[in-house]
């Protein structure tokens, strides 16, 4: 086990999850959705080298990329995300750090 996986958490292994991922989301005016045809695009809120969120439930779990898999399309995870909804660093790496806001010397007010 990982240490995203727990051993105690391997009696839920067989647990179905929904995992979906979602390319991106736009609104318009419902005319504008009754003249959509063949042919017609419609163009979302995301830009084509944006990660994308997987979801497992309706909560975001990780961020990934499209790619092709013996011709379907499939998704790389590239980081997974924690509790408080911001990207976990892959095992081994620590977060950096947050910049410190410079010192003032009194010396540099003179």
């Amino acid at each position: 086990m990982t240490a995203y996986q727990p051993a105690a958490f391997a009696r839920f292994g067989d647990v179905a999850v929904r995992l979906s991922v979602e390319l991106g989301r736009t609104e318009m005016p419902l005319r504008e959705v009754l003249m959509l045809g063949e042919g017609s695009t419609v163009t979302l809120d995301r830009l084509t080298d944006e990660l994308l969120d997987v979801t497992a439930n309706g909560r975001v779990i990780a961020r990934g990329e499209v790619v092709a898999e013996k011709g379907r399309f499939a998704l790389r995870i590239v980081s997974l995300v924690g509790e408080d909804g911001q990207d976990v660093p892959p095992s081994g790496e620590v977060a950096a750090p947050t910049p410190a806001a410079p010192a003032v010397s009194t010396d540099d007010a003179l």
